[in-house]
């Protein structure tokens, strides 16, 4: 008698908002998917100004939403009086990125501003992070990861830290490029060799001028690795009145189709599932 073949097992997809604290209708619309259970991870900016009137809608959402520190280098100014002495403006990505592989940044008071961030997010969630990322992937860099692992490692529950290699699916090709090799494999490697939770992959890069979010999310989802991978987005609502995130038409398509229908046929169609996909390897000692 001829047997069925065997259903393959769905794979899983954690979808990662990021941004959370940034602006007040990025907070609002990320809340929204949240509480829906249509992301499955979140990721907070503790620097400006909307942080603390945010932050109360974070202990409303599902036990299963991962709660993370989105380390902030490059938007706005620092919160530690020691940086801000130093930068009263955070430097852009690309300054950033410079002095980052020449090793001209002021670790000491780096790694002050990245404890005043975490102060913040515990302060206003009541938790520590369930994980660890960086806004533009800043957490990867040279002279940066090394502030931001061992920080992971001295907590008493260390939080998964999102890795951005390897990087696979469509979306734009030079920024995956940077991405990749500006720390990416280098953050990669030390997340094994530390034994720490992480991603098996990054998806989602995206130059926000593609109106077709759809099909983008296609790709990723059929690019998607059989043991998973993370999906980072940019979901909010629009107009905010401010002119601090410069991307919200692209954050506004994000959202809506994140709150369609069309995201969960999309999901289904691809046998792909929403959760979450901390992994740990360990290929040496931390030394």
């Amino acid at each position: 008698m001829p047997t069925e073949s065997a259903v393959p097992a769905a794979r899983t997809l954690c979808l990662c908002a990021d941004d959370f604290g940034l602006a007040p209708g990025i907070s609002a619309g990320i809340a929204r998917l949240a509480r829906a259970q249509r992301v499955t991870a979140v990721s907070c900016i503790t620097t400006g100004p909307h942080w603390q009137a945010g932050a109360p809608m974070l202990r409303e959402f599902p036990a299963s939403i991962s709660v993370g520190l989105h380390v902030n280098l490059t938007e706005g100014r620092p919160s530690s009086v020691q940086l801000a002495r130093i930068w009263p403006q955070f430097p852009s990505l690309h300054e950033l990125l410079l002095r980052a592989h020449l090793g001209l940044l002021p670790q000491s008071a780096i790694q002050d501003e990245i404890r005043v961030q975490l102060d913040a997010f515990q302060s206003g969630t009541g938790n520590l992070p369930q994980h660890l990322d960086g806004h533009q992937h800043i957490h990867q860099l040279p002279g940066l990861r090394g502030i931001v692992l061992d920080m992971a490692q001295r907590m008493p529950v260390p939080p998964a830290v999102r890795s951005t290699s390897p990087l696979p699916g469509p979306g734009s090709s030079f920024k995956r490029w940077v991405i990749v090799n500006s720390g990416g494999r280098a953050l990669a490697r030390e997340l094994d060799r530390r034994g720490l939770a992480h991603n098996p992959a990054l998806l989602g890069a995206t130059d926000f001028h593609d109106e077709d979010y759809r099909a983008k999310m296609q790709g990723w989802l059929a690019a998607l690795p059989r043991q998973g991978g993370l999906v980072f987005c940019h979901p909010g609502q629009t107009p905010d009145g401010d002119p601090i995130y410069p991307h919200a038409n692209a954050s506004a398509r994000e959202l809506a189709y994140f709150e369609s229908d069309l995201f969960q046929a999309d999901l289904d169609a691809a046998n792909v599932a929403l959760g979450l996909v901390w992994q740990k390897t360990h290929t040496g000692p931390p030394g």
